[in-house]
C-alpha cells in the first residue's frame, strides 16, 4: 500500500521515468511471448526458437539495467528525517523501492500479454488478415506456466537488481556500544560515526578532573614525598567571532576507475575475435537474426566483446576527460566542469558506455549488403535496447544533477552567475563528445570490416 502511495503521489518527471519501465518492460514482454509462439509454430526446428530466445537476453538486460536507474533517482524512496522513527528504515526503503519497480514491470508484462492475445485472434478476431498467425502460433493453445513463467522474468529480475543495487550495506567495522551511524544516499551505506579517543578528549580541555583543567594538558601525578604546588589558571576571554557562511568547495578528485586496462584488452580481444572470424566458414551455430548479417558464430562473440569492453574503459575515460579539462592553469569554468566529470565518471561511463556499444553495432551494420529484410520483431528488439540505453544515460544524468543540487545551490547564493554553471555542463557534455563521437566510429568501422568481405 505504501509502495502505491509513494507511485501515485510522484512528480511528473518521475512518474515519466516509470513509464518508460512500463514499456520496456512490455516490448521485451512482447518479444519473449514471440519467441515462444515461434516454438509452438515449429516443433520441428528446436535450434532455430532457442537462438530466437537468445537474442531476447539483450532487451532482459536494458531493461534491467533502466529500471535500477530509475530507482536510484526516485525520490520518494530517499531517507528523509522521520522516517526511521515510523519503522521506514533504509531497509524498508530498499523494499518500496524494490516493490515499485516490480509493479512497473508488472504492468508492463500485462500489456505485453494483451497486444500478444489480440494479435494471436484470441481477443476479437485475427487482425491483419492473419499476417502474425505463422510467428504468434495462432490457433495453437498457449501454455499457462511457460507464458506466466516469461511474463514474470522481467519483474523478478528487475525487482531483484534494486534491491541488491540500493541494499544497506555496513562499511568500517561494528559499533562498540554506544556507537552513532548515519546512513548515505539513498540509504544504501550505513557508516559508523568515528569516536574521539581519550586522548584528544583530554587535549582539548573538554575532560574534567584536577589534572589538565583549564590547560587542556595531561599533567602527570605528583611523586610520594613531594608538595603538589597548584598554579593559578589564567582564565582568557572569550572573543565572539562572527558567523560566516561557509564557502562550498569543489569535491576532492576522485580516484581513476581501475576499469581502463581491462576494457582497453576486452575491446581489442572481440576486434580481433571479429576479424579471425570473418574468414571462417560458417561452424553449424545459431543463426542471426535477420537484421544482422549471417556469419560465423565467432563474429557474433566478438561484438559481444566488442560492446563489455567500451562499457568497461568507458568510466575511464570520462575520467580522463574531467583530468584533462583541468590541465594547463584552468580557470574557474574548466575547474568545475573537471572536477563534476571526475567525480561523476563511474556514473556517467557505464550508460555511455553502453551507448556507445549500441551506436557502433548501428554504424556497423548501415553500409553492409542486405542479407534478409528487418522484420518487426527484430526493430522491436532493436528499439527496445536503443531506448534503454539513451534513457539510462538520461537517468543518470538526472542523478549527477541531483548529487550536485546542494552545491549548486550555495554557488548560487554566494553569487555565482547562472552563465558559469550553464556553461560547465555545456563544456562537460561538449568534452564527451569530443572523445566518445571518434571512438563510436573508429570501433564501428573496425568491426564493419570483417563483416564486409
Amino acid at each position: 500500500m505504501l509502495a502505491l502511495r509513494l507511485t501515485r503521489g510522484a512528480r511528473p518527471a518521475v512518474q515519466l521515468r516509470r513509464l518508460l519501465v512500463t514499456v520496456a518492460s512490455a516490448g521485451t514482454g512482447f518479444l519473449l511471448l514471440c519467441a515462444m509462439g515461434y516454438a509452438l509454430a515449429h516443433p520441428g526446428s528446436p535450434a532455430d526458437a532457442t537462438a530466437r530466445l537468445v537474442w531476447c537476453l539483450p532487451p532482459v538486460a536494458a531493461t534491467v539495467h533502466l529500471a535500477v536507474a530509475v530507482a536510484r533517482t526516485d525520490p520518494g524512496t530517499r531517507p528523509r528525517p522521520g522516517l526511521a522513527a515510523v519503522g521506514l528504515g533504509p531497509a524498508r526503503l530498499m523494499l518500496v523501492s524494490a516493490t515499485t519497480t516490480a509493479l512497473s514491470c508488472v504492468l508492463g508484462s500485462m500489456l505485453a500479454l494483451l497486444v500478444f492475445l489480440h494479435l494471436r485472434g484470441d481477443l476479437t478476431g485475427m487482425p491483419f488478415d492473419g499476417a502474425a498467425t505463422e510467428a504468434l502460433a495462432a490457433g495453437t493453445p498457449l501454455p499457462v506456466p511457460g507464458s506466466l513463467t516469461l511474463l514474470a522474468l522481467v519483474p523478478v529480475l528487475a525487482s531483484a537488481a534494486v534491491a541488491f543495487v540500493l541494499r544497506p550495506t555496513v562499511v568500517g567495522p561494528a559499533p562498540d556500544g554506544g556507537g552513532r551511524r548515519s546512513y548515505g544516499r539513498f540509504g544504501a551505506t550505513g557508516r559508523v560515526a568515528a569516536r574521539e579517543t581519550f586522548g584528544s578528549y583530554g587535549r582539548f580541555g573538554t575532560r574534567g578532573g584536577a589534572a589538565g583543567r583549564g590547560t587542556g594538558r595531561d599533567e602527570p601525578e605528583p611523586a610520594e614525598g613531594t608538595v603538589a604546588v597548584e598554579t593559578p589558571a589564567v582564565e582568557t576571554p572569550a572573543v565572539e567571532t562572527p558567523a560566516v557562511e561557509s564557502v562550498p568547495e569543489l569535491p576532492a578528485p576522485h580516484p581513476a576507475p581501475k576499469g581502463l586496462p581491462w576494457g582497453v584488452a576486452v575491446l581489442a580481444a572481440g576486434l580481433a575475435v571479429e576479424t579471425y572470424a570473418a574468414g571462417a566458414t560458417d561452424d553449424g551455430g545459431p543463426a542471426l537474426p535477420a537484421a544482422l548479417p549471417a556469419g560465423p558464430t565467432g563474429v557474433l562473440a566478438g561484438w559481444l566483446l566488442t560492446a563489455v569492453g567500451l562499457a568497461l574503459l568507458a568510466p575511464g575515460l570520462t575520467h580522463l576527460c574531467g583530468l584533462l579539462l583541468q590541465a594547463v592553469r584552468p580557470g574557474a569554468l574548466r575547474l568545475l566542469a573537471g572536477r563534476g566529470l571526475m567525480e561523476e565518471a563511474t556514473r556517467i561511463g557505464r550508460p555511455l558506455g553502453v551507448v556507445c556499444a549500441v551506436a557502433s553495432a548501428a554504424v556497423a551494420m548501415t553500409p553492409l549488403p542486405d542479407s534478409g529484410s528487418f522484420g518487426p520483431l527484430t526493430a522491436l528488439g532493436a528499439a527496445v535496447v536503443t531506448g534503454c540505453a539513451v534513457a539510462t544515460l538520461c537517468t543518470a544524468a538526472v542523478e549527477a544533477r541531483q548529487d550536485r543540487s546542494g552545491t549548486t545551490a550555495a554557488l548560487l547564493r554566494l553569487g555565482a552567475p547562472a552563465a558559469t554553471l550553464r556553461g560547465a555542463a555545456a563544456l562537460r557534455a561538449g568534452a564527451l563528445l569530443a572523445v566518445f563521437g571518434p571512438l563510436t566510429l573508429v570501433v564501428a568501422e573496425l568491426a564493419a570490416l570483417p563483416l564486409s568481405r
